[in-house]
């Protein structure tokens, strides 16, 4: 008599989809790890009892059959803001469509100690791969003097070499929003920059410099800020007040979105008296007043690319055959930016 007989009390294991199959365990973990080499039939057998009871592997089974967990390690900064949280929502989807769950922490701080504490916690659970979401460029210095004992991605950081960076070109986005608005006929035009210790923000203001100097137009010192509509509006109202600038690239629609406040209460026209052009396009950005032209990032594209990444290392295949494309954001273009009511 079967001492374990499958019933409505207890969930079924690889071992009683086996003896339903009239199979051995290691021909179920076979098929579910689709390998080759297995005859049709028998193959067939199996999954119509996993169709039948509706069976799915729990993560201690699966990693039991393939020596793996099938889970991944999300590391995310508490200083994130819309592109790095629309990122991780973008690969825990793409984590899912590969068969894989994803197991997230949150970095409060982004020293050796913190980074350290959450790899060890990864490793104790399992992961198969961590995905990093922390820009901060200190983040990225602390992880190179940890280690990191299972495949990894970084994101949003300025590639080693390795082959283990997936991100857009934000040199090149920033390039494209200074050079709408210097196509437009500005040639006074103000950088508000993402904080100093980001390196999307470092990398959108070298762009903006960049494109200035490519065109031999003056430069003035980009203003920094917080990635916050608050400090959009703060900034806004001080730099609009006796304004010698026609247009502002803000590193971030938020800002982008305070300055528009500043410049409605101070009395400014956009795009009349200045022109506006943000960073990120979030969903809100068609619905300020004016809509806002920005520079779209696809976060979905972006979180396939980085699990495509991790899981071919995981696999063990070669990640830099993948990566090391870092495409181009998209310019839209909206009602926030027009050619100057006098030029310059």
């Amino acid at each position: 008599m079967d001492k374990h007989p499958p019933d409505e009390e207890r969930a079924l294991s690889i071992r009683d989809i086996a003896r339903l199959a009239g199979v051995s365990r290691q021909t179920v973990s076979r098929v579910l790890n689709g390998e080759r080499y297995i005859k049709a039939s028998t193959e067939a057998q199996v999954r119509k009892v996993i169709e039948e009871h509706s069976w799915r592997p729990n993560s201690a089974a699966r990693a039991l059959a393939t020596s793996r967990s099938k889970t991944i390690g999300l590391l995310v900064s508490a200083r994130s803001h819309y592109g790095p949280f629309s990122a991780a929502a973008a690969i825990d989807e793409a984590a899912r469509a590969r068969g894989y769950a994803i197991l997230s922490a949150t970095l409060a701080r982004e020293d050796d100690a913190a980074i350290s504490e959450a790899l060890d916690a990864f490793s104790a659970q399992g992961v198969d791969g961590v995905v990093v979401i922390a820009p901060q460029q200190r983040a990225h210095e602390a992880l190179q003097r940890v280690a990191v004992r299972v495949p990894f991605v970084s994101m949003h950081w300025k590639d080693d070499g390795d082959g283990r960076v997936a991100a857009f070109d934000q040199e090149a986005g920033a390039r494209l929003a200074t050079r709408h608005l210097i196509e437009l006929g500005h040639t006074r035009i103000r950088h508000l920059a993402g904080p100093q210790d980001w390196n999307e923000a470092e990398d959108r203001m070298n762009g903006f410099l960049a494109e200035l100097s490519d065109h031999d137009l003056p430069a003035t010192a980009p203003v920094l800020g917080d990635w916050t509509s608050d400090l959009g509006y703060e900034v806004g109202l001080k730099l609009l007040d006796h304004p010698d600038f026609t247009a502002v690239f803000a590193s971030n629609d938020q800002m982008a979105l305070g300055l528009m406040h500043a410049a409605a209460e101070l009395g400014i026209s956009i795009p009349g008296d200045l022109s506006i052009v943000g960073f990120d396009d979030i969903p809100e950005a068609k619905h300020f007043a004016p809509p806002l032209t920005t520079i779209r990032q696809d976060f979905a594209w972006l979180g396939a690319h980085a699990i495509d990444v991790l899981v071919t290392q995981i696999e063990g295949g070669d990640a830099t055959a993948i990566a090391g494309e870092y495409p181009i954001p998209q310019l839209v273009v909206r009602q926030s930016t027009a050619p100057p009511r006098v030029p310059g």
